[in-house]
């Protein structure tokens, strides 16, 4: 059996993984990420003490060893400051895809192996199998539930030590195990913060450290229809809180551009032809496989964000410089992609990698 380290968030998915690991013989050991401590104030609830008191309780349940390791410095750095970098530059970051590859399966990981450790366990729905020799992740069984997306920017040798001892199991079972055996997060509620800072809106995050600065929101004929508080503080595609009212037939509008040069945001009703908002073909930078090659042509499924779809496109990689990118091409016009995100790649149930998008070529200009 092996010696691993459980990554305890204090939730209901990595305690059940942990028992698992427990109830499978394995040598376990609880640890829970400390990266924040809401030192800033930031309006919202950031419950880092009570998840630690969660995830401790649950440890001494299963009567295992449990640390909290200080990564508050490496997480400023690797992924705060990318994160807010990445706002103030004009793109839409993606904190919870680094915070796996950088902390939990990097950091962390280096901890880990410091520690004896042979492993790194989290409560992610995602599943791993060996295919021709190599390791694979593949999508959770809960297809409502699966983070794969999340796994994307992981290295092979990242792969190589992950377990996902909750992967094959729909999310009201995880419930039900974690009922049955007593464990005090059993009936917590999911998180919806951002990755280990807590139940924190982004908008507010984000103001905390980049000052607003107001411009004009205008139509597709440049015409000024209100005011925006900043362009950080929206994303292409967004419907909602934009600060403009539904137009006379009570048509709602979307954001389709961020001009940073005359600090405009743009906006359009949305229709199926509407122009910035969709697009076939995109180029794609950092390139992260989690095994097999993804430096020649090919057919894949590319999933642009969270909880959507992975439609089929070919990923044609090219050299620039030093650097592999891609050009992606969808057989079918994709909604909101978005420069600075990051494009999941998949052959059939197998998480080939990721890579973000860079530009956005559209459909309708």
């Amino acid at each position: 059996m092996a010696k691993v380290l459980a990554a305890m968030s204090g939730g209901v998915d990595s305690s059940v993984a942990a028992a698992l690991l427990v109830r499978e013989g394995h040598h376990v050991v609880g640890a829970y990420m400390k990266n924040w401590i809401n030192e800033e104030n930031i309006i919202g609830h950031c419950p880092w003490q009570e998840d630690i008191e969660d995830a401790r309780a649950v440890a001494d349940q299963l009567g295992i060893e449990f640390h909290v390791v200080n990564l508050m410095r490496d997480y400023r750095e690797k992924v705060v400051k990318y994160l807010l970098e990445g706002y103030q530059s004009g793109i839409t970051p993606n904190p919870d895809v680094m915070c796996n590859r950088e902390m939990k399966f990097g950091v962390l990981w280096d901890w880990a192996q410091d520690h004896g450790f042979e492993a790194i366990a989290t409560g992610h729905y995602a599943r791993k199998e060996i295919i021709g020799g190599e390791h694979a992740i593949l999508r959770g069984e809960d297809r409502n539930k699966d983070q794969t997306y999340f796994l994307a920017m992981m290295r092979p040798e990242q792969v190589r030590i992950a377990s996902f001892p909750i992967g094959h199991l729909p999310k009201a079972d995880v419930r039900t195990q974690a009922e049955r055996l007593g464990l005090q997060t059993a009936a917590k509620p999911d998180s919806q913060g951002i990755c280990f800072i807590g139940e924190v809106k982004m908008e507010d995050f984000l103001r905390t450290f980049v000052a607003d600065k107001p411009g004009p929101i205008v139509n597709l004929d440049g015409k000024v229809l209100g005011e925006h508080r900043g362009l950080h503080l929206y994303t292409l595609g967004q419907r909602k809180g934009i600060g403009v009212a539904s137009n006379l037939f009570k048509q709602a509008y979307v954001v389709v551009a961020k001009r940073h040069a005359k600090n405009e945001l743009v906006i359009a009703i949305e229709r199926p032809d509407t122009p910035l908002l969709w697009a076939r073909r995109a180029i794609l930078t950092t390139i992260s496989t989690t095994g097999p090659d993804l430096l020649h042509e090919r057919k894949v499924l590319a999933q642009p964000r969270y909880r959507t779809a992975a439609p089929p496109a070919t990923f044609s990689p090219f050299q620039r410089g030093e650097e592999w990118c891609a050009t992606l091409e969808y057989e079918t016009p994709q909604r909101a992609l978005t420069p600075g995100q990051i494009c999941a790649l998949y052959d059939g149930d197998r998480l080939l990698g990721g890579a973000v998008f860079e530009t956005i070529e559209y459909d309708v200009e």
